[in-house]
């Protein structure tokens, strides 16, 4: 616990227009990676526009180190195929983090992140105060593939005695 710098919450919410890879739909799951740590969305069936509206927590030890989101078909019988995949740039995000911003009001901007070729940004995105949380709502591009798009929120969790950003 004493190398961790706190908890990011990832919140998969959706996926928009992803590709097909069955041939009528596709049978999405997302998996984020962060160095070893693997976290894996549940399977929505047969659904190129799927609802996963799942949290997702990444232990973050080395906040340099890429965060990975890719979307995959499952299938049974063989191996699954991928349809696409993103980075997340959570820089922007752990900046803010380390103003020690707090008991703003809600929906206060703080920061908006635009897209470049760095990122995965499929548009402009916006950290704000949400509950007393700051939070980052964003569209990611699928890459490697010809369509489709994830919506996610990230969220920062301090612990205590971590030895913060």
């Amino acid at each position: 616990m004493e190398d961790l710098v706190g908890l990011l919450r990832i919140r998969v919410k959706r996926g928009i227009n992803l590709a097909r890879r069955d041939s009528l739909s596709s049978d999405p799951f997302v998996l984020i990676t962060m160095g070893s740590q693997k976290l894996k969305s549940r399977t929505v069936e047969n659904n190129c526009n799927p609802e996963w509206n799942e949290e997702l927590t990444l232990a973050i030890k080395h906040p340099d180190e890429p965060v990975n989101l890719t979307v995959y078909d499952k299938d049974t019988f063989t191996s699954h195929d991928k349809m696409g995949e993103a980075k997340i740039d959570i820089k922007p995000f752990l900046e803010v983090h380390k103003m020690g911003l707090e008991e703003l009001p809600d929906g206060t901007e703080i920061k908006r992140v635009v897209p470049t070729r760095d990122n995965c940004l499929s548009e402009a995105s916006s950290i704000v105060s949400n509950n007393g949380k700051i939070v980052q709502d964003m569209i990611l591009l699928l890459r490697n593939v010809e369509c489709g798009e994830v919506e996610i929120q990230l969220e920062w969790i301090q612990i205590p005695g971590s030895r913060g950003l």
